[in-house]
Parts: structure tokens; sequence; C-alpha cells
């Protein structure tokens, strides 16, 4: 059965920097697709950074230069450093690995 955790989420100052993590178990030794998605109320959920498992990464445009996503070696658990932070950037982040959700972890960049 896969799991998928998020983890990290919080409140912080415009400017300030969070790390999420995502841990994805139940595909045995396979590494997966690993994407991070973000829901601000009232919205629809959209991508923000992706890590193939086989050394592809992308990022959406409002992100570059601030967020980095990283994938603990030979293991389905990525990270999401998110520094320069932008009240823009509150939502719920969720995790998807190979078409499986997590739970969501809040983010909040308020003054």
């Amino acid at each position: 059965q896969v799991q998928v955790v998020e983890s990290g989420g919080g409140s912080v100052q415009p400017g300030g920097s969070l790390r999420l993590s995502c841990a994805a178990s139940g595909f045995g030794d396979r590494i997966v697709a690993m994407t991070w998605f973000r829901q601000a109320p009232g919205k629809q959920r959209d991508w923000v950074a992706l890590d193939s498992g086989a050394g592809y990464k992308s990022y959406t445009d409002s992100v570059k230069g601030r967020f980095t996503i990283s994938r603990e070696n030979m293991k389905n658990v990525v990270h999401l450093q998110m520094d320069s932070l932008r009240p823009e950037d509150t939502a719920v982040y969720y995790c998807n690995s190979d078409g499986h959700w997590g739970q969501g972890t809040q983010v909040t960049v308020s003054s």
C-alpha cells in the first residue's frame, strides 16, 4: 500500500525560509517521480517542482531561483527548500508520488 506523507509546513515572515519534506513508501525498490503542488484558498492546485528520480528537476517560473527540490540518495524522499518566501506562496503544499497524493501541509507567509 502506497503512503505519501508531507511535513515541515508552518508560518514565516516574508523573506523567510521553510523546508518541506515528503516521504513515499510502498513502491518496493522502484524510484518514482515526486512532484510538489500547491493550492491557495479559492484557487486550483498548481504544479510547483518536480524530481523525476532519474536526475531531471524542473520548477514553475514563479519559484525558480527561490525553491530547490532535492532527493535523498536512492530513496523516495524529497525535500523542498523554500527561500525568499512571499505572501503569494501561501498555500497548502501537496506531494504527489507516481499518482498518489499526500495529505498536504500548510505554508503561511505573512507579516
